[in-house]
């Protein structure tokens, strides 16, 4: 079933990387998993890494690995606003492993309750979840 169609836009901080009318955005944020149709009520979200799911129909789906940002619906438009947003065929698994290791190693290094620590934590979350897109 067709849904109505709603304007969407994906920025990073290098520029706009998706904008389109689509039929649903599915994301999460930090209380949870959400999906925006057309015609939703205002929201402003914080997003964690997760894979961004932008339906132009129920079987065209662009998808993203989605770093943290921001996500506002307002007005009958969506806007996420993401550290990063990067096409899955675009994830380098070595790469990506590599730096996850390092995080890792800095994470256990920090001392508790250090921002040190949580910033590590919070990259190596982010890091898992662009492993898991990328397989």
């Amino acid at each position: 079933m067709a849904h109505a169609k709603f304007p969407v836009e994906v920025l990073t901080p290098e520029g706009a990387v998706f904008s389109e009318e689509v039929e649903m955005v599915s994301t999460r944020t930090t209380l949870g998993s959400i999906g925006l149709l057309a015609n939703h009520e205002p929201v402003l979200a914080t997003l964690e890494p997760t894979e961004l799911r932008i339906y132009r129909s129920e079987t065209d789906v662009v998808r993203y690995a989605q770093a943290e940002g921001y996500l506002q619906f307002a007005d009958n438009r969506a806007m996420l606003l993401l550290d990063e947003a990067i096409p899955p065929g675009q994830l380098d698994r070595a790469r990506l492993q590599e730096r996850l290791s390092h995080v890792r190693a800095d994470a256990q290094q920090a001392p508790d309750g250090s921002e040190a620590r949580a910033s590590a934590l919070r990259e190596a979350r982010r890091l898992e979840v662009f492993l898991s897109i990328a397989e």
